[in-house]
């Protein structure tokens, strides 16, 4: 099996621009959003074919496609910048074309289709059988020899990607607290996200997926819309929602999060902070390299040196005091969390 690397985290931790800079390496196949776009029902138990793993792969992801059918799609869906031949309306989005292929090349369509040749003919085998070979036909396609995947919002499949690759290791990259949370509440998947684990706190209900009729009609006319295939894109992007409640969640997320990770061997995980990043690059990108399983390339260090914007730091101080307060208390049980593990 190829080294392989999962950099996870909450997201809005500046992980698109560490997954551009780590595509920029030579000998890195860097994978941006795999596991977002396909979700859980990306990783199953027992033996797939080779076309059941591409229906994994290419069929549309069914909240993302809601989120464009609406009009609040993410700022990650490559694809929908410069659309091919597949369209929400029409075919719907492959999955593997919405975020990962787009990364990759510039002409992901023809790309989809070089993978759907090969992969539908493959023999039976696991999910993590098929995805090594993914990852090796990816890597020979592409000249790479070490793989690294990055998703935004990916604490919670640390135990899964474990028992799944337990030869990977992981990269729990991540960024000041205030700073962070802040970021979410301005994101569209974000506020959605917020929302929808809004509509679960009112109906007691665990997931979505398990809300009775009688608990949607239960709910105020501003968030039950949500829950149907078509809504008013203002419901997410225009209401006002607290920074403060934004805080709690990245707190709950990281708390959670460095929790599953201390399960990780020691030598397996290291954490990489965005702040460090901003403040020496080229340390913290050569170790990064080394832990990854790739050379510190010069050339590389000054391209991933470039590639990082310095003005996303500190955003969070611009708020007035009381906001900045709020956000700094619902931040301080992450924050706690990460000095016990970063120092």
């Amino acid at each position: 099996m190829r080294a392989l690397s999962f950099v996870v985290g909450t997201g809005r931790s500046g992980s698109t621009a560490l997954s551009g800079i780590l595509s920029a390496h030579p000998d890195v196949l860097s994978l941006n959003e795999l596991l977002s776009s396909v979700q859980s029902r990306g990783l199953p138990e027992g033996l797939l074919g080779g076309g059941e793993f591409w229906r994994l792969l290419a069929d549309p992801n069914p909240l993302f496609e809601r989120m464009i059918r609406n009009g609040v799609p993410m700022p990650e869906f490559l694809y929908t910048r410069r659309p091919g031949r597949f369209a929400t309306e029409t075919t719907g989005i492959p999955a593997l074309s919405l975020m990962v292929l787009p990364h990759l090349t510039e002409d992901p369509d023809g790309l989809f289709d070089e993978l759907e040749k090969q992969v539908c003919g493959w023999p039976g085998r696991t999910a993590a059988g098929h995805y090594e070979a993914l990852f090796d036909l990816l890597c020979e396609r592409f000249g790479r020899t070490t793989v690294v995947e990055r998703s935004g919002y990916s604490l919670d499949r640390v135990p899964l990607l474990r028992r799944t690759f337990p030869q990977a290791r992981f990269v729990h990259l991540f960024r000041d607290g205030p700073d962070c949370a802040l970021s979410m509440s301005r994101h569209t998947g974000y506020r959605l996200i917020f929302l929808l684990r809004e509509i679960l706190a009112r109906t007691g209900a665990e997931r979505v997926e398990d809300l009775t009729e009688k608990q949607v009609r239960s709910l105020p006319p501003e968030l039950s819309p949500l829950l149907t295939e078509r809504f008013d894109p203002a419901l997410v992007l225009d209401r006002e929602l607290p920074t403060a409640g934004f805080a709690a969640l990245w707190s709950e997320l990281v708390v959670r999060g460095v929790a599953l990770l201390e399960d990780v061997p020691a030598p397996m995980r290291t954490t990489l902070s965005y702040e460090d990043l901003l403040e020496d690059p080229r340390r913290e990108l050569t170790r990064l390299a080394d832990f990854i399983g790739v050379e510190p390339l010069p050339q590389w260090l000054d391209t991933g040196t470039a590639r990082l914007d310095g003005s996303r730091r500190g955003t969070s101080r611009r708020l007035p005091a009381a906001e900045l307060a709020a956000l700094r208390e619902g931040c301080a049980l992450g924050e706690r969390a990460l000095a016990c593990t970063h120092g």
